[in-house]
């Protein structure tokens, strides 16, 4: 049986972790990429992981390409562009772990993906992935004739069959009002087949006061299936094609949180390497859970391979026993 191929649509910025002025550490990160490296390391030889994305010609976009070929990511469909840099952001961290993000990425060349001239011929590979995953940030940092334009592209390939991913990942800083945001979202969620939101996220956006309105107002814009994350409480599912009854799944509780940072985005590595590989909602769920948990007892977004080793290996294990 072949590997499943996913392509991940998103942005990769350098990413600066500690106190201005003071000690800090240099890495990189963005929601939809940490997704795909965590994915790889879950799906390792089970998937095939590609990165969509542009990235300049500096040293610093080279070797952040490099470390995600080392990460098993594959590149192909990165794009090069010759007048543009990576973004950057600062993380800041309280006493609690939890983060706030200053960002330098306006003129990014994530931003001008859909007006690079490959741009045409990226769209036409897209038609041999199983799945496409994107986020909330992928669709808010593209000016808005492009935001259209990709929106077009994944009517397409959803029509083709194809299985759209879709993490809400609310940023409003980077939308103009809500009310561009609420309009880009029912668009994208007219063909989710599964998204993957944060009640946090819900509440802010739309003014939802429980998981049921926020499945019930999914389920009228046309999302098939819906994961909405809790944090410490874990997650809730609800197949919204029947009317099924809403699933808790309860994440372990882990001491200490170090940094919240990539939380979701593991979470969604975890979910999409166990759907893919034929575990159950429920499962796949678990498995979200287990690796969030050990990314939150590290600093930073991409947390060392040897962290999360003990986990994506019992991933693996599983994902080979479906094959038998």
């Amino acid at each position: 049986m072949r590997a499943k191929k996913i392509a991940l649509f998103g942005e990769c910025m350098i990413e600066l972790n500690g106190e201005p002025f003071s000690s800090m550490t240099q890495s990189y990160g963005g929601d939809v990429l940490n997704s795909a490296v965590y994915l790889a390391r879950a799906g390792k030889d089970t998937l095939d992981i590609y990165f969509v994305t542009a990235m300049g010609v500096d040293p610093l976009s080279q070797g952040m390409i490099s470390r995600w070929q080392q990460e098993g990511i594959d590149t192909s469909l990165v794009l090069t562009d010759s007048e543009h840099q990576p973004g950057l952001y600062l993380i800041q961290l309280d006493e609690q772990g939890e983060r706030t993000f200053l960002y330098w990425r306006d003129n990014s060349a994530a931003r001008y993906l859909l007006r690079h001239s490959d741009y045409p011929e990226l769209c036409q590979q897209l038609e041999g992935m199983d799945a496409i995953y994107l986020s909330g940030i992928s669709l808010a940092i593209l000016p808005e004739r492009d935001r259209q334009l990709l929106l077009n592209n994944l009517r397409k390939l959803s029509s083709e069959g194809k299985t759209i991913l879709f993490d809400s990942n609310y940023r409003p800083a980077l939308w103009e009002n809500e009310e561009q945001t609420r309009e880009s979202y029912q668009q994208i969620y007219a063909i989710t087949d599964i998204a993957l939101v944060t009640d946090d996220d819900e509440v802010r956006l739309w003014g939802d006061t429980s998981v049921d309105e926020s499945f019930n107002r999914l389920q009228k814009m046309g999302v098939k299936q819906a994961i909405i994350k809790a944090g410490a409480q874990g997650c809730f599912y609800r197949d919204l094609r029947y009317q099924a009854e809403i699933q808790h799944i309860v994440a372990q509780p882990v001491v200490p949180v170090i940094d919240t940072t990539a939380a979701g985005d593991a979470f969604n590595a975890g979910f999409i390497a166990g759907l893919l590989n034929g575990e159950s909602i429920h499962d796949s769920a678990l498995m979200g859970h287990q690796l969030a948990g050990v990314v939150i007892q590290h600093k930073g977004a991409i947390i060392p391979k040897i962290a999360t080793q003990h986990v994506t290996e019992r991933f693996l294990i599983r994902a080979e026993s479906h094959k038998l």
